[in-house]
């Protein structure tokens, strides 16, 4: 599903117009990259918790060439699905 496709589905189902869906899945979208910036977790009851992971450094190769390379430390972002979202999907 598309960006696109989920406004549209939002709209749908809120029974909004699709720019206000779309102003809302953006605030959404900004809201948990704000709180996962500042360290912090997202959890939505029921759905899953979008959290920060970090990345050790660690050496690894270039395929192409075989060479070493170092990959330095990173900060990724992390998503766990919640119970009741495992089991809509079973």
């Amino acid at each position: 599903m598309t960006k696109a496709e989920l406004i549209d589905a939002v709209a749908d189902g809120a029974g909004i117009s699709k720019a206000a869906a779309a102003k809302a899945i953006d605030s959404f979208i900004n809201g948990v990259t704000k709180a996962l910036k500042k360290g912090n977790k997202v959890t939505l009851v029921g759905f899953g918790t979008f959290s920060v992971s970090k990345r050790k450094a660690r050496k690894g190769r270039n395929p192409r060439t075989g060479e070493e390379i170092k990959i330095p430390a990173s900060k990724i972002p992390k998503f766990s699905s919640g119970k009741a979202l495992k089991q809509a999907i079973k």
